[in-house]
């Protein structure tokens, strides 16, 4: 059962994670401010994560807070580690937009951002269920993350074909033991599958 302390640590996570679900919407604004806003970030969080896990803090405090919330919402296999988690997620963001049309980049990263958060918050609170086919993660994670990534996939393809090929793409990206690069994995993943369709 899941302590009120790591649920928070739990829902501030999630919470940041998708954040990034804001993305596509920025990139139809203005595609080069997108892509240098993410580029920029990972460099900026790679910087001040380094300050941190080096034992040297910022002293500028906005990077002090950044320091202060990573290392707070992180996940207990990242102590005493470098927390790659933003990274990651940025990353993952950036890869699509620069592989992808703006369409089918966005739906991967709507996957990521909804998929990937949902999985890990129902893996946590309701997962019971671990098959060895999971790689230690759970059937009711795994459930959730397919069936979100099929919902936002169908309804904007119009597609159900299309969608449950991408959700089971994506799902299976999740639950790969890559930790953290699994935000790397899973937009592309969907993204690639949906992009395979088009050029059927």
């Amino acid at each position: 059962m899941i302590n009120l302390y790591d649920a928070k640590k739990l829902v501030i996570r999630k919470s940041l994670h998708i954040l990034i679900v804001f993305t596509p919407a920025l990139a139809a604004f203005s595609y080069p401010l997108a892509v240098l806003l993410l580029s920029s970030g990972i460099v900026f969080f790679a910087f001040v994560e380094s300050l941190r896990f080096h034992t040297r803090p910022p002293v500028w405090k906005p990077a002090v807070c950044i320091a202060q919330i990573t290392l707070f919402a992180s996940h207990r296999r990242d102590k005493d580690r470098f927390v790659l988690g933003p990274i990651t997620l940025g990353a993952g963001a950036l890869c699509v937009l620069l592989c992808f049309d703006p369409h089918t980049a966005a739906l991967g990263i709507y996957a990521l951002a909804a998929g990937d958060s949902l999985a890990g918050l129902a893996g946590r609170l309701f997962g019971r269920c671990r098959p060895r086919i999971l790689c230690g993660k759970s059937l009711e994670g795994s459930l959730a993350c397919f069936f979100v990534i099929a919902g936002i996939t169908g309804l904007v393809t119009g597609s159900w074909k299309e969608a449950l090929v991408a959700a089971l793409a994506g799902t299976t990206a999740e639950a790969l033991p890559i930790e953290d690069f699994d935000n790397i994995l899973l937009p592309f993943s969907v993204s690639a599958v949906l992009t395979l369709f088009n050029h059927a």
